[in-house]
């Protein structure tokens, strides 16, 4: 980032009373999220890698998406049905002069999670780094209220989806890869009222620490980035219009984060300098420890 923009700058709650149905957009968010269009530079950190990123139409993947664009990388963008998103991010990566390809999926359908490793190695050739991003959230404040749908489209979503992405990319990753997948705080300190969300985001962790081990001797490296709360579509879309006003105001900086706050660890899992770093999650959470 260009060191103009300071954590001081970035808006806290409370924000206007606003809802949307998921998955929702950023472009109808109020304030909009700062995904780093104006403030990350880059500086070929990853210049000629080969990324997918899933989720990667808005929030954290958007953000993520420009941040390896203006770092060197081509971008495979994999979204479930925000096209209009999906096209902006698109051409933020384009303008980088990099090679961005646009999927619509259902990560939820182990099919689409192999169509999806097959439409990258196409246009690519091969795999550098998968960023397991999507994801699905919904609050409840009783578990009777959960749906047996509802706990299986979560977990097929959330957790499945990264099993299917990986084993498919197996054949196609070049040496030296990278999987990062996107924890969360929930991982160790579970809100109730997310209950099928949090339970995935362990799930999570355990997978990323077991597949480290699984996959080092193969010189694949596995992380996680554990995020606290972050300004994005699924807060609209998933939480009441009184908990979307006061969202981030009880964590030690008092606001969420913005996307752009949490590509550089992604930018630094990928990059070659960070090939003895594997097995671990790295927390953003704006001051608040992991437990």
């Amino acid at each position: 980032m260009n060191g103009e923009v300071h954590m001081t700058d970035y808006p806290k709650p409370p924000f206007p009373r606003q809802q949307q149905i998921l998955p929702g957009s950023f472009q109808k968010m109020e304030p909009r999220p700062d995904h780093g269009e104006e403030s990350w530079m880059g500086s070929g950190r990853l210049r000629g890698k080969k990324a997918i990123i899933t989720g990667g139409d808005s929030g954290i993947g958007r953000a993520v998406a420009i941040a390896y664009a203006r770092e060197g990388a081509d971008v495979a963008l994999i979204y479930l049905e925000e096209t209009e998103d999906a096209a902006s991010t698109a051409a933020l990566v384009r303008k980088a002069g990099r090679e961005c390809l646009q999927i619509e999926a259902d990560l939820s359908q182990p099919d689409d999670c192999r169509s999806v490793i097959g439409q990258v190695v196409d246009a690519f050739g091969a795999i550098d780094v998968l960023i397991n991003n999507a994801a699905h959230q919904r609050s409840f404040n009783n578990i009777e209220d959960i749906s047996d749908e509802e706990w299986q489209y979560t977990f097929a979503t959330n957790i499945h989806s990264m099993f299917y992405l990986v084993k498919a990319a197996m054949p196609h990753f070049d040496e030296g890869a990278s999987i990062i997948n996107t924890a969360s705080i929930n991982s160790d300190d579970p809100n109730p009222t997310l209950l099928a969300y949090a339970t995935t985001k362990g799930a999570i962790q355990n997978f990323t620490m077991g597949l480290a081990q699984m996959l080092a001797a193969r010189n694949i490296r596995v992380n996680a980035v554990a995020p606290g709360p972050v300004w994005t579509p699924l807060i609209p879309a998933s939480m009441s219009e009184e908990k979307v006003s006061g969202f981030g105001q009880n964590y030690p900086m008092k606001r969420p984060a913005q996307p752009v706050e949490l590509a550089a660890p992604y930018v630094m899992l990928a990059e070659d300098a960070a090939s003895y770093i594997s097995g671990t999650t790295i927390a953003v959470t704006g001051g608040k420890p992991m437990m």
